[in-house]
């Protein structure tokens, strides 16, 4: 038997509206240590989209491998295995690769060609022991995926579903036949899997998805014993598969996700198969709070009712962890003065003001506010997390550090000259 905790989409060093969220991804993985300690966790998988940037700060990556350190020297048996995600740079995630086997975990960033310029699928298998020192499972550990890294297939349908299903395929081949009597086949994979869930007006999910291509549920073969999916922040079974999962973002990252159940699955594999399979939920440490809870109301209404949020206590003034506040406004025509009235009747709130929606009401229709939210969907987002989306959907590939180096010194200059 073997107990794994599967988790994904980090997003490490994110900011929230402007929000150092730090404290936030500390009680997280605090919380995730206990876990892991007092379930007798023998593998922690993580799917992708560990940092929020490929190129993270100091002090995301120093909270990271805090992290991996920590858990591992208080689990000795404990193996840890890690894919990058679309927001991960690849190569930056696999570089200390040796350094982070001696504490039993790997990483596979980079899917890497043989001198023929064939996948090395071995790179891509990882096997998993469990307390008795056996190899009980054989781990299928794919990264998220662009164009180059899967199989060219000659197909009338979708090229990218195609070729990643073909590298599973090839991959599932390989691992059969070198499994043994009883060991377990787990899959982990970056993808958008057709069928799954997003918010209705998730607009900052939809993008962080951009053009990438949906991948079939049928990729994952019935002698897969579970897969671990990361990329959708929507904890879920995928198609109604028990063994096919996203474990859904450990906080959320946008308004849309504000009801999500955020959390990882903990599975049991034993005899080949998942015996047992658990979401543990987990409640961040910031809640978000819109008001209006449902659609925007006018500026009266909506000023009534942020006079009676709860006040700030003395002693916790400007307190860190003040639930992240929208206001969403119903307009017939623009209210120059509005901003600053709500800021005013904030000062005194236990609530920390992350944004504020304006919907204007149309002359001849209902409240076009499914098209005004599109257009905030963006401020869920930084401008080199635009251009770098934009680059990637375009050339399905990651863009070049120098190219971003490039653009932040550009807007160093415009800063510069405003």
């Amino acid at each position: 038997m073997i107990r794994i905790l599967h988790t994904a989409d980090w997003h490490l060093g994110q900011t929230f509206f402007g929000y150092d969220r730090t404290k936030e991804h500390e009680a997280f993985l605090d919380w995730l240590l206990r876990e892991i300690r007092k379930n007798e966790i023998d593998a922690l998988i993580i799917a992708g989209d560990v940092f929020d940037v490929s190129n993270p700060s100091a002090a995301s990556q120093r909270m990271y491998y805090e992290f991996i350190y920590r858990v591992t020297a208080e689990n000795p048996g404990l193996q840890i295995v890690i894919v990058a995600g679309n927001h991960d740079s690849a190569a930056r995630l696999e570089a200390p690769l040796p350094l982070l086997q001696a504490m039993r975990t790997e990483v596979r960033g980079v899917v890497r060609k043989l001198n023929e310029g064939e996948i090395d699928y071995d790179h891509l298998a990882v096997e998993l022991k469990n307390r008795e020192g056996e190899v009980e499972v054989l781990c299928m550990a794919v990264p998220f995926l662009r164009q180059g890294d899967y199989p060219v297939v000659e197909t009338e349908g979708n090229p990218y579903m195609e070729g990643v299903r073909e590298l599973y395929a090839r991959l599932l081949q390989r691992l059969w036949a070198r499994r043994k009597t009883n060991q377990a086949i787990l899959a982990i994979g970056h993808l958008q899997a057709t069928g799954s869930e997003i918010a209705e007006k998730d607009y900052s999910e939809r993008t962080v998805i951009g053009g990438l291509e949906c991948v079939s549920p049928d990729t994952f073969s019935e002698k897969i014993a579970y897969t671990a999916l990361g990329h959708i922040h929507k904890s879920q079974r995928v198609s109604g598969r028990e063994n096919i999962r996203y474990a859904g973002s450990p906080l959320p990252m946008s308004f849309a996700e504000r009801d999500y159940h955020h959390g990882v699955v903990m599975v049991t594999l034993a005899e080949g198969w998942a015996v047992e399979i658990e979401k543990r939920e987990y409640t961040p440490l910031v809640r978000l709070l819109s008001v209006p809870k449902g659609k925007a109301v006018s500026p009266e209404e909506v000023l009534d009712e942020l006079a009676r949020l709860p006040l700030q206590m003395e002693e916790a003034k400007g307190n860190s962890h003040y639930p992240y506040l929208e206001v969403k406004v119903l307009l017939t025509e623009p209210e120059p003065m509005l901003r600053q009235q709500i800021e005013e009747i904030l000062s005194d709130k236990a609530v920390r003001l992350a944004r504020i929606v304006s919907v204007y009401r149309q002359a001849k229709t209902d409240v076009k506010e499914e098209e005004a939210l599109v257009a905030t969907g963006l401020q869920e987002m930084n401008p080199l997390q635009i251009l770098k989306m934009t680059f990637e959907n375009t050339y399905q590939t990651e863009m070049p550090e120098e190219l971003e180096r490039l653009f932040e010194e550009a807007v160093r200059e415009g800063g510069k000259e405003n």
